[in-house]
């Protein structure tokens, strides 16, 4: 990847008394996989539609290769949109589909069939082009659309839940499908999703919306391991959240206060005074659930007590919900030692360096996860 491919500067977008979009800023790499995550709401298709050209902002600019799109009709842009229900024309067969817009812009028939011939097979359809989409399965379908969006060789590419119609385990694998494409052909790929496992295996870099801003934009470890604030933290895979209040700040950690015990986490970048308040986060695998007391520790260690409520088999891991008297946590237990069988009382421990610390802007802690 190098410079921006897309800028996006002060975009806002309203519908009505419905503000969509809120003073939104951004860049895309050249050649990058960028994905919008988010709730229902929270903008990201409307963003993406307006990068396409379907919707025009209120204020701020969008650029593609350094040249100004406000006002550029779609059609122009060469960003092109591939949508969740793909769009396919019914009476058409997939060939018709794929060239369809080939044709729109008269593109020369020996030019036509030379790219329709390079892209199915590139996408693996080319035993179907005969068939209408009602003859085609799901995946088909998808490989279809996607080839109609790439034989028009455009700039950017915008996928607006392209996968949300196919079953769970074909979902998995066409979207490593299209991760290696998307590589091969080193094609700017923006992406929109509310799936974070999705957003987190496919993407060089993750944009967090919520209430039509942007709250995070950072790769998928960096949006998984040190999220921004506990919206990211609790939106993007599972969190236990404590409130907590700094005690001590060192260089390299910061013991605070929670629930009547101590804990330590590794220091944010950012600066932190005593008494300020906190929010501390720790993922499911990274605590560890026994029977026993774990033994005592010369590092960081923080330990609860608590009773397990209910646990569920996920097959790889086993999820328990424990009752710390205050806290409710979630716990992944993936090393099968305990085979899902625990009951009762049990020990809950994690290492400071598994616990990410989070300032509060407005000095209120956020409440635990439940």
């Amino acid at each position: 990847m190098t410079g921006p491919h897309v800028r996006i500067e002060g975009v806002s977008k309203s519908f009505g008394r419905t503000r969509a979009l809120d003073n939104v800023s951004l860049e895309v790499p050249q050649g990058s996989f960028t994905t919008f995550l988010g709730p229902s709401g929270c903008g990201k298709t409307t963003l993406l539609r307006t990068i396409a050209g379907f919707y025009e902002p209120d204020s701020g600019t969008i650029s593609i290769g350094g040249r100004l799109m406000n006002g550029v009709a779609s059609h122009l842009r060469r960003a092109v949109m591939v949508f969740q229900d793909y769009a396919l024309f019914p009476h058409l067969s997939a060939a018709e589909n794929i060239v369809y817009g080939l044709k729109i812009r008269k593109i020369p028939p020996s030019h036509v069939r030379e790219r329709l011939s390079r892209i199915a097979s590139r996408l693996s359809v080319e035993g179907v082009l005969s068939q209408t989409p009602m003859q085609l399965s799901g995946g088909q379908q998808q490989r279809v659309a996607l080839a109609r969006a790439l034989v028009m060789e455009p700039e950017v590419l915008l996928l607006d839940e392209p996968l949300s119609n196919l079953d769970a385990k074909l979902r998995v694998s066409v979207r490593a499908e299209l991760r290696r494409l998307q590589k091969s052909l080193g094609i700017t790929t923006i992406y929109v999703t509310h799936d974070q496992t999705e957003a987190l295996a496919m993407s060089d870099q993750v944009v967090i919306m919520n209430k039509g801003g942007i709250v995070q934009v950072d790769s998928p470890r960096r949006v998984y391991l040190a999220p921004r604030d506990p919206f990211v933290a609790s939106f993007v895979g599972m969190a236990n959240l404590f409130p907590a209040r700094v005690l001590q700040v060192s260089p390299s950690e910061v013991l605070c206060e929670t629930q009547g015990l101590r804990m330590r986490a590794a220091r944010p970048a950012s600066g932190l005074e005593p008494g300020e308040a906190v929010t501390l986060s720790v993922r499911p695998e990274h605590i560890r659930i026994s029977v026993e007391e774990p033994p005592p520790s010369a590092g960081s260690l923080t330990v609860f007590q608590g009773t397990i409520v209910t646990s569920l088999f996920e097959g790889a891991y086993v999820r328990y919900w424990v009752d710390t008297g205050g806290h409710e946590l979630v716990v992944d237990d993936w090393r099968g030692e305990n085979d899902g069988g625990l009951r009762g009382p049990v020990y809950l421990s994690f290492e400071g360096h598994k616990v990410h610390i989070m300032p509060d802007e407005d000095g209120k802690a956020a409440r635990p996860s439940r």
